[in-house]
């Protein structure tokens, strides 16, 4: 063998063995940065990859699992039944990287999977309440059982059903198309709720007292108004707006 193909080969090898001092495999492999919530992780791609198959999911579990944080609260209480972690959690983002972006899409798949495997999955709907070709809602997404993880957040407290998405959509909560009723209409119970202190001695010591007007003017304020006559003293505005005071919190 040539001598010079020999001491090229020595070099490269002393070389070699050298950087790998410096530089682990798994720093020359890893794709980009972990986050910060992973950044303990770095040197340890076996922590949650598998050799041949990847990510696995039960390592992530074996971390999260016990979060009751997270499975206590109803927004993300599915994530007991999902089991799927690294399709919305995605890692090698960079240090700053957000990793509870959520996508509805991939929920939706993923409990279509469940499903197709002879389980149940709380976040989709028996039957898709969403017609065909929705402007904002994709057939996929309309699988999805909104009330299931928003139902604490609902401000119609079930007054509207739980057919979320005929005004809402995924990618924007408030829907520009919504027209208002007129600000004559007298059905505001129709959609809103009292509070509970408008079912207690609250309404008629405080909120008749502050909305109060002289009954001699034949509007009616407020001695006969009852809490479904929102209009008597509320303005469409806003809840705050109050008739005869204008812009009034007390809570």
């Amino acid at each position: 063998m040539n001598i010079k193909i020999i001491i090229l080969f020595v070099a490269a090898s002393v070389f070699f063995m050298l950087f790998a001092d410096l530089v682990s495999w798994q720093e020359q492999a890893a794709p980009g940065k972990l986050s910060k919530a992973h950044a303990s992780l770095a040197n340890n791609c076996a922590a949650c990859h598998t050799g041949v198959k990847g990510i696995e999911d039960a390592k992530c579990i074996s971390c999260h699992a016990d979060s009751k944080a997270l499975l206590e609260r109803q927004p993300t209480a599915f994530h007991a039944y999902v089991g799927n972690c690294s399709s919305c959690h995605i890692e090698h983002q960079g240090a700053d990287a957000n990793l509870r972006v959520m996508n509805h899409e991939v929920l939706a798949q993923m409990g279509l999977d469940i499903i197709s495997g002879g389980k149940d999955i709380p976040v989709l709907s028996k039957n898709a309440l969403i017609p065909p070709d929705h402007p904002h809602v994709s057939d996929l997404v309309s699988r999805l059982d909104c009330a299931s993880c928003h139902g604490t957040k609902d401000k119609h407290v079930g007054l509207l059903g739980q057919n979320c998405a005929s005004c809402h959509a995924t990618n924007k909560w408030t829907i520009t198309e919504f027209q208002h009723p007129s600000v004559r209409s007298i059905t505001c119970v129709q959609c809103h709720q009292a509070p509970p202190s408008h079912y207690m001695m609250h309404f008629e010591m405080i909120d008749k007292q502050i909305a109060a007007r002289d009954n001699t003017q034949g509007n009616g304020c407020c001695a006969g108004v009852i809490v479904s006559q929102c209009y008597s003293c509320h303005k469409t505005t806003a809840w705050n707006d109050i008739q005869g005071v204008g812009y009034y919190k007390h809570h």
